[in-house]
């Protein structure tokens, strides 16, 4: 088992970089009349493909908390993490049915844009600024440290900063040409990232089958796998009793259980997928077609995921507790970093790349979408109002230099604690302290016309106040009096909730406050979008993806339920 890059591997890696450099330069050229429009750069002037769209949806959202997060649930929890997957892609269709039509419908490009429309001037403000931290500090730098630590364990351990600027500065290379540049060269990285990963899961697989003596057969490898670890198969986590070890405690605050599929799994889902400046730069320079058709493809690649993505962390768990691994650099993170070292020579190189791919494309993805809210709902509003494109497109770089620089200042010395707790469950958590308002926010605003713009602003305080409570605060007020509580992890004793039940209480909470407060306004809103049954048609052909993508995801459920 060579632990370290040959010669080769390097080899294949740098043709993947050239590749992509490459390709995003052409790309680039082509729109080079086009240098300074600020619809061009930051909307890749509304010519993306279908396949373009939804390849680059999944390349921004599978990065490094996919590939070593999920992973590493996969290690500790099993199939249960790949209900993240499944659920997304059934979250995909809300959102292509009826999410996409009406930000289409009001000409909605940023996030930002749409809570300015419907609510008013404040509730943008507030948000855009909320969310440049949010992508920043949690997204952009928990990317960094997951993919720069896997990368590095690779790579002889002794590099883990230059790595780390090395992602940041292709990454760079890429998001400065723009939207159209990002979401082509996704393209190739999505193909990369899945073939690649692919690859990972098939060896991993055949080299369970060869230690277990079953042959070198990926079919063999994963019968051993069900096998061995029966328990990391089944997608609901049992609710703890008084005789349950810690390890299983741990488990259900992960995900506890049916109580997930509640409401906490789809607030992450709905919240991320449909209230997301990922989703809108990309879909909305699109006619209704194209961007239904490629939000679907995405949630068809969806569901590929946990093959690429969780396997190898249960293949990991399984040689680990026979003795074949002799240890986990980076707790359960390390599992797909640990799987990784039985590559041949060249199939590691592969592997890397595909790392490298989806670690880069989803950096850029971020940086593109915090260039655009920040030039167009922050600068040109309120510092430059009479920004040309020229200027905005300029403006929109040094936003990407700066977020990058601060992103990576944060990570250098894991400021943020993001190894202590699972590069995973880091994002899940802390970005779900927001999810609740937001996704009741947006929600209460596209589909009842009395919410108002008071209701709004009132109900994203309420839900990042009420996610604190229910996290932080609620376990030492109650004790376990309730079902609802299990042990600490962290050996001080006391009790904690789940956080995807803290999740479903904060949104309950705050869609019951934001009700009571447009009831108590104005019965006739002049913001409220209009909607009418006609915009929310879809095509027979568009009935069929649906169909396709459900029935997979009923026949999943039913196998490991």
């Amino acid at each position: 088992m060579n632990q370290n890059l040959a010669f080769a591997d390097y080899a294949v890696f740098i043709i993947y970089f050239i590749v992509v450099s490459t390709y995003g330069y052409t790309i680039y050229r082509k729109r080079e009349k086009n240098e300074h429009d600020a619809k061009a750069y930051f909307l890749a002037e509304g010519t993306l493909t279908w396949w373009a769209i939804g390849a680059s949806l999944i390349a921004s959202n599978i990065s490094a908390e996919q590939f070593i997060g999920m992973s590493g649930e996969g290690f500790f929890l099993g199939i249960a993490v790949a209900a993240y997957e499944w659920v997304a892609a059934i979250a995909l269709i809300i959102v292509a049915v009826w999410f996409i039509p009406v930000y289409l419908k009001n000409k909605i490009y940023t996030m930002p844009q749409f809570l300015k429309t419907r609510y008013n001037e404040s509730t943008a403000l507030i948000m855009a600024v909320f969310w440049l931290f949010l992508y920043v500090f949690v997204n952009l730098t928990s990317i960094l440290y997951l993919g720069a630590v896997a990368i590095n364990g690779l790579a002889g351990g002794e590099y883990l900063h230059v790595i780390m600027v090395g992602l940041a500065v292709f990454a760079l290379l890429i998001s400065l040409g723009g939207m159209k540049v990002v979401a082509y060269t996704d393209v190739i990285q999505v193909a990369v990232l899945i073939i690649g990963g692919l690859v990972t899961s098939y060896i991993a697989l055949t080299t369970v089958g060869h230690y277990f003596g079953v042959g070198e057969n990926a079919i063999a490898g994963f019968k051993v796998l069900m096998r061995e670890a029966p328990e990391h198969f089944k997608m609901i986590i049992p609710k703890p009793t008084a005789a349950s070890s810690q390890n299983d405690i741990n488990k259900y605050l992960t995900f506890p259980g049916m109580l997930s599929y509640l409401a906490g799994i789809w607030i992450i889902n709905l919240n991320y997928w449909g209230c997301n400046q990922y989703i809108t730069q990309r879909a909305l320079g699109a006619d209704l077609q194209t961007a239904r058709t490629g939000i679907l493809f995405a949630g068809i690649l969806k569901l590929l995921m946990p093959l690429i993505v969780m396997l190898p962390g249960i293949a990991a768990y399984v040689l680990y507790e026979n003795g074949h691994l002799p240890q986990l650099v980076g707790g359960k993170d390390g599992a797909y970093s640990a799987v990784l070292t039985f590559l041949p020579t060249g199939l590691k190189g592969l592997s890397v790349a595909a790392l490298t791919a989806a670690i880069v494309a989803s950096l850029a993805g971020k940086v593109n979408s915090i260039s655009t809210i920040y030039t167009l709902d922050v600068h040109k509003k309120y510092i430059q109002k009479d920004a040309t494109d020229r200027a905005q497109v300029n403006i929109g770089r040094y936003a990407i230099f700066a977020a990058m620089l601060l992103a990576v200042l944060f990570t250098w010395n894991d400021l943020l604690g993001i190894g202590g707790v699972g590069g995973f469950t880091y994002i899940q958590k802390y970005t779900g302290f927001i999810s609740p308002g937001v996704f009741a926010m947006f929600f209460l605003g596209m589909f009842w016309k009395r919410t108002t713009g008071t209701a709004a602003i009132v109900g994203v305080i309420a839900g990042f106040l009420l996610s604190v409570l229910f996290n932080e605060f609620a376990p030492a007020l109650f004790g376990n009096e309730t079902l609802l509580y299990t042990a600490y992890t962290n050996g001080k004793g006391g009790f904690e909730i789940p956080f995807h039940i803290c999740m479903g209480l904060s949104f309950m909470f705050t869609m019951l406050l934001m009700i009571g407060i447009s009831f108590a306004g104005p019965k006739v809103n002049p913001k409220a979008f209009e909607l009418d049954a006609e915009m929310f048609k879809v095509k027979p052909q568009t009935t069929v993806l649906i169909v396709i993508t459900l029935l997979i995801i009923f026949a999943l459920y039913a196998k490991f339920w």
